[in-house]
């Protein structure tokens, strides 16, 4: 069982940075594909970016491509997503999702955990 908590969304002009948290917990942290989706108001919940267990592989969604970074710490389990150079279209709450197959983690249906999601709110 993997509890996740997201932090560190709000609100930011265009062009600004924000950097988001996943805590979770449990001990098999490390063993789980992670990943990053959100959903905005009207519109169906879509793949931002996903990690290998390991955090050796990442895969991003083609809007945020060269914008996003995804990491993870599983000494502190915990991911993260840095967004930078945020765009308007990028208003969204923001989830992230544990213990995907590896060959699944754009697909949101594959995940086994989920968190709450926080809201992030870019102003032009």
């Amino acid at each position: 069982q993997v509890q996740l908590v997201e932090s560190g969304g709000g609100l930011v002009q265009a062009g600004g940075s924000l950097r988001l948290s996943c805590a979770a917990s449990g001990s098999s942290f490390s063993s789980y594909a992670m990943g990053w989706f959100r959903q905005a108001p009207g519109k169906e919940r879509e793949f931002v970016a996903a990690i290998s267990y390991t955090g050796g592989t990442t895969y991003y969604a083609d809007p945020v491509k060269g914008r996003f970074t995804i990491s993870r710490d599983n000494a502190k389990n915990t991911m993260y997503l840095q967004m930078n150079s945020l765009k308007p279209e990028d208003t969204a709450v923001y989830y992230c999702a544990a213990d995907a197959p590896i060959k699944r983690v754009g697909v949101a249906a594959a995940y086994g955990y989920w968190g709450q999601g926080t809201q992030v709110t870019v102003s032009s």
